[in-house]
């Protein structure tokens, strides 16, 4: 039998989302103040909106949709935290199955669901959903056949992503009135680059926090909403009767260094 492969399919995606902003120049860079949102250049608020995110310790990323150029739409509903803590679920689209994922500290658990063992391990892939049963799979975050999704539920990821991309600055920043979005008071900003129109709201009160992105043209359609700033991943754990050692389900992998 073949054991699943995790793939880098939810890594892959969130550096993708990621690069849609900063590839197209949308955060910038800066230091985050207080200033009065509306005598702000459109610049100005993504240099600080990028210097918000930069800063934050820990944030709740809910991603969905297709960014064209050949991709498969997924989904992301993740709490990450700087210290590689992480708590969520991975929707692989189009019914091809979805991951709930628990990191904490050195320990993974998955829980992968039927779609997932039927569409992505095709060989054997009903005698593992049978041995696990309703329980997680327990692994180590640095088991090499994790490491790709390891370090999408890490916040650094995302954050050097958006620092190492701030400077790809091509094409017009412009600046939109102030809108609602949801209870949130925010403003778009928006800039068009290869048929592709990429929008950012940033938060017009309190601390300049990107709140959602979205991606639309050239076969993209996908959106990505950032909340809950700063308060913690979910501590809770499965328990040991809830889960099953990953190497006893699927023999011992090497570890990444």
């Amino acid at each position: 039998m073949t054991g699943p492969h995790l793939g880098t399919r939810p890594a892959a995606w969130t550096a993708a989302i990621v690069l849609s902003v900063t590839g197209s120049g949308v955060i910038g860079s800066g230091v985050a103040r207080a200033d009065d949102i509306d005598r702000l250049t459109a610049q100005q608020i993504a240099d600080r909106s990028r210097d918000a995110l930069l800063g934050a310790h820990s944030m709740h990323l809910r991603t969905n949709g297709d960014l064209g150029r050949g991709s498969t739409p997924m989904s992301l509903d993740l709490t990450l935290d700087r210290d590689g803590n992480c708590n969520g679920s991975v929707d692989l689209g189009r019914s091809q199955g979805s991951v709930q994922i628990i990191k904490r500290g050195d320990d993974v658990w998955l829980k992968p669901d039927a779609d997932f063992w039927k569409n992505q391990v095709p060989d054997g892939g009903s005698a593992f959903a049978a041995i696990l049963g309703d329980r997680f799979m327990r692994g180590s975050a640095d088991d090499a056949r994790l490491r790709a999704l390891t370090k999408g539920c890490d916040l650094n990821t995302f954050q050097k992503l958006v620092s190492d991309n701030a400077d790809n600055d091509t094409g017009t920043l412009n600046k939109a009135a102030k809108t609602s979005l949801g209870k949130a008071s925010v403003v778009p900003l928006t800039r068009v680059r290869d048929r592709t129109t990429v929008t950012l709201y940033v938060a017009a009160t309190g601390k300049p926090y990107p709140l959602r992105l979205t991606v639309r043209g050239n076969g993209a359609d996908a959106a990505a909403d950032f909340s809950a700033f700063d308060k913690p991943v979910p501590t809770t754990t499965p328990a040991p009767d809830d889960t099953f050692d990953i190497n006893a389900l699927l023999g011992r992998s090497t570890k990444t260094a």
